[in-house]
């Protein structure tokens, strides 16, 4: 049989290598920092020291090529490590594979010139220089890129760019942005009107404005005012009018990323679920022998099994050079919403404990809320996924193609 839920022996070996950094380490000391009153400079030691390790284990990087530094993973093998990774939420920042680096370091791999390479992903991959990734704006749909409204004009052999950004994810701290502008008039298709650009930081005419306060507090999603900020040619990155191309090329792979870090969080949910329900007694027995929270845990784990399925085939996909559009999107929704109802359902297990901060899951919860529109709302993914199956089937008069194209 070609079907095989095996990884390579490497890969295998790799992926508990990572399990066993993270549970011996990496947790204990998120933990401990959380729980200590440290200054910055304490925790900047710890988080390098645990950077250090993993270059040691050859963790570092999984997603990049070994001539950059990286473990040279494929799609599939990724999935493994970042979803171990992910059972802490320090793990992708020490491993130097998160968001919203990872997918600018393969965006640059795939579109900058030798000099971009040099000047920017090389320190990126030697964990010296973070990015952004400037795209969305306040005034129209951040899922319909093709109404952006942040312009930039060529004056000689440089770019004068005028327009407003916001939850530009990591743009404190960050040495450079991708961002994209309007450069086009009258383009043939709307997808054809942006150019990205690489961007300075700090830059007269780069202005941030705030860290948006979300539901979960500041986390540097940042409000940017852009005003006769000037960039020049040689930082365009790709071709004039190939933004948009070159933004869904990075978001469609930096989706199914997210649904490999979630299947980690998803997974630690469901464990310390049970394990609540294993250790609390109440009206005469243990809650894991209460039906009602019994379906809880089934549930949970159903919904986890078709996660873990759906991403590794999406990210089979992916790594063979077969259309992945789709499967993504559906891949997508499901993990993202499979990762709230499990939080959700901890909290519920863990009662007023679970509501506290006395465990990781009230944090979760709040973080779990944004996976439901970040990198396309939930809407926008079943529309594309309604629009795939009914071409399919007007297209060969099935479905079948538009379902995972498998063999049966």
């Amino acid at each position: 049989m070609a079907i095989d839920f095996t990884f390579a022996p490497e890969v295998e070996e790799a992926r508990l290598r990572m399990r066993s950094f993270v549970e011996q380490d990496v947790r204990p000391t998120e933990e401990r920092l959380v729980a200590e009153v440290a200054g910055r400079a304490d925790w900047r030691a710890e988080l390098d020291r645990l950077r250090a390790r993993a270059r040691q284990l050859e963790l570092w990087m999984p997603h990049m090529p070994r001539q950059w530094g990286g473990a040279g993973f494929g799609p599939t093998a990724l999935a493994a490590v970042s979803a171990e990774a992910a059972a802490s939420r320090f793990g992708p920042y020490i491993v130097n594979c998160y968001a919203p680096d990872e997918g600018n370091m393969h965006t640059l791999l795939h579109w900058g010139t030798e000099e971009q390479l040099e000047r920017y992903l090389r320190p990126m991959c030697a964990g010296t220089m973070r990015s952004c990734f400037a795209m969305t704006e306040p005034e129209v749909a951040g899922s319909d890129p093709t109404l952006m409204r942040t312009r930039a004009v060529l004056d000689g052999d440089t770019w004068v760019i005028n327009g407003h950004k916001w939850f530009i994810s990591g743009a404190r701290g960050a040495r450079f942005a991708i961002l994209l502008a309007r450069t086009e008039d009258d383009p043939e298709v709307p997808q054809a009107a942006t150019t990205a650009f690489i961007v300075d930081m700090p830059s007269d005419g780069w202005e941030i404005v705030r860290d948006v306060e979300t539901m979960s507090g500041s986390h540097n999603h940042c409000e940017i005012r852009i005003t006769d900020l000037r960039v020049p040619d040689a930082n365009r990155l790709g071709g004039r009018g190939q933004g948009h191309r070159l933004g869904q090329s990075r978001l469609g792979p930096a989706r199914l990323a997210h649904c490999m870090r979630w299947i980690g969080q998803i997974e630690t949910a469901l464990d310390l679920m049970v394990a609540r329900a294993t250790e609390r007694y109440s009206h005469g027995s243990y809650l894991s022998e209460k039906q009602g929270i019994q379906w809880l845990v089934s549930e949970s784990a159903i919904e986890l099994y078709q996660a873990k399925l759906m991403v590794l085939h999406a990210a089979y996909r992916i790594e063979h050079g077969l259309p992945f559009t789709t499967e993504v999107s559906m891949t997508k929704h499901h993990v993202a919403n499979t990762l709230w109802r499990v939080v959700d359902r901890a909290v519920q297990v863990h009662g007023a404990l679970g509501y506290s901060k006395d465990t990781p899951l009230a944090d979760m919860l709040m973080q779990a809320r944004w996976s439901r529109f970040a990198d396309g709302a939930d809407e926008i993914h079943k529309w594309r996924v309604a629009e795939a199956v009914i071409t399919a089937y007007k297209d060969h008069g099935s479905t079948r193609t538009a379902t995972g194209d498998l063999p049966l």
